[in-house]
């Protein structure tokens, strides 16, 4: 079951506080981190937050969850941010596209660390000119193919990492990133 949570904003109109929405794909939590974890989402979104945890199958001692939230635009930065603390989780987070506004995704693992890029209103991955021009000179210093550079920047290692994770969702009810990834 995937859980929702709305944002609380003390001087906000509720319209402002839903300007945004997106998914959080916890894939791999241990299972005595889980309360901690939620205590950190309530406290950026002001509310309390109780996750439906899952066994993780591919990771016996760990516990997965999804959480469909909305808040004002930047909410998941915050969330990622929030969940910079907790080095051992994988996750995922993505706040949609809006307007004229790119969306964001966040990945993280416990050995790439955290990725952040800008996705568009079809979901892929926007790099911006002056990203690829340093991955042209950072492949020519360094000797790396360019397409591990590029490879780097579109997230590619961590996409490598998190798909058995995200595989094990498949009961899931939000099939968001593996389909548009």
């Amino acid at each position: 079951m995937t859980t929702h949570v709305q944002a609380k904003a003390a001087n906000s109109t509720a319209r402002e506080v839903a300007a945004a929405r997106g998914v959080v794909f916890v894939h791999a939590c241990p299972k005595a981190v889980s309360p901690h974890l939620e205590w950190a989402l309530s406290s950026v979104f002001g509310t309390s937050v109780h996750m439906d945890w899952n066994e993780q199958p591919i990771a016996p001692s760990m516990v997965r969850a999804e959480l469909l939230w909305q808040g004002p635009l930047g909410m998941g930065a915050q969330i990622a941010s929030a969940l910079l603390a907790f080095q051992q989780v994988r996750y995922e987070v993505t706040e949609d596209a809006s307007g004229h506004r790119a969306g964001e995704r966040f990945a993280a693992t416990p050995t790439l660390g955290l990725f952040r890029a800008d996705i568009g209103e079809h979901g892929d991955v926007m790099v911006a000119e002056e990203r690829l021009r340093t991955a042209l000179m950072q492949a020519d210093v360094t000797g790396e193919a360019l397409a591990e550079e590029i490879a780097r920047l579109i997230g590619a290692p961590w996409d490598e990492e998190l798909e058995p994770f995200r595989c094990a969702h498949e009961g899931s009810t939000v099939r968001v990133l593996h389909e548009v990834i």
